[in-house]
């Protein structure tokens, strides 16, 4: 337990350390959260003003659902795309722009359209399984289908970004590759994801506290620290969505090409591909 720990913070390093080389990959989960934002008011909104679920969701509501997360997954596997893409230029020695990681996903914008139609049917039917009036059982499937799909599709992207391939061909090979490969050893997705949670719970408690002691003396104050602390929370999951990326990126080179890339050493990403036992 605790070499695979050190692992995954070693892991987290060696990712940080590529995006301190171009902090400019951090705007892509920037405007992939802007525009997740701008579709979630886009739906939101008039449902609440014309109470489409006053009387429950029916067949209309489901395809509202679906058309929502249609819309979701295709901003935020375009903008995951463009990640991607850029640091694969990067891993490769080069100096990637914003322009660069968009064109890149641009090109695969119809796998993307795809993918993000097969993704969002999955979200609908995942949902459905963890509604709240489902019993336990049925709840926990969809928790626990949820959790597997998420590895299965880990490197969907890039294998989209790199390979001519629509959605259903990306989906299984993201699959063959966890089964040839990774297994149970999800170091990057479980780790910078256990590491980023730990590092969340820690910058809101403190700043739930520290907005608490300045509300004592000044409203003004208590309000101003509370927005700073929460912009505070917000750029760690910024940064922890680059990383993701950049990891996913390089564990895709190295599943391909067995060859690790610049910023990581070859026990981080090794440890990563250990076979099941």
């Amino acid at each position: 337990m605790f070499d695979k720990l050190s692992r995954s913070w070693d892991l987290v390093k060696a990712s940080a350390a590529v995006l301190r080389s171009d902090k400019e990959l951090m705007l892509f989960p920037m405007l992939s959260g802007l525009a997740t934002l701008a579709v979630l008011a886009t739906f939101v909104l008039p449902l609440f003003a014309l109470r489409v679920f006053e009387h429950g969701i029916g067949v209309a509501g489901l395809l509202l659902a679906f058309v929502f997360y249609f819309c979701q997954y295709t901003v935020i596997v375009f903008f995951n795309s463009a990640l991607v893409g850029a640091a694969m230029i990067r891993l490769d020695g080069g100096d990637p722009t914003l322009s660069d990681g968009l064109t890149a996903a641009k090109r695969r914008l119809p796998a993307i359209l795809g993918y993000a139609a097969i993704a969002a049917t999955v979200g609908v039917l995942l949902q459905s399984l963890k509604h709240k009036e489902n019993n336990f059982l049925v709840r926990l499937l969809g928790s626990g289908l949820g959790a597997a799909w998420t590895l299965a599709t880990f490197l969907v992207v890039p294998v989209l970004v790199s390979r001519d391939v629509g959605p259903i061909d990306a989906l299984k090979q993201s699959v063959g590759l966890l089964k040839r490969t990774w297994g149970e050893n999800a170091i990057g997705n479980v780790g910078i994801g256990a590491a980023f949670g730990l590092l969340t719970m820690l910058a809101v408690l403190i700043g739930v506290g520290l907005t608490f002691i300045a509300l004592q003396t000044s409203v003004v104050l208590g309000i101003a620290i509370g927005v700073v602390c929460a912009l505070g929370v917000l750029l760690l999951g910024v940064y922890q969505a680059a990383l993701t990326g950049i990891y996913s990126a390089a564990l895709y080179r190295y599943a391909i090409s067995h060859e690790v890339p610049a910023g990581f050493t070859g026990a981080q990403l090794a440890h990563a591909f250990e076979p099941r036992r």
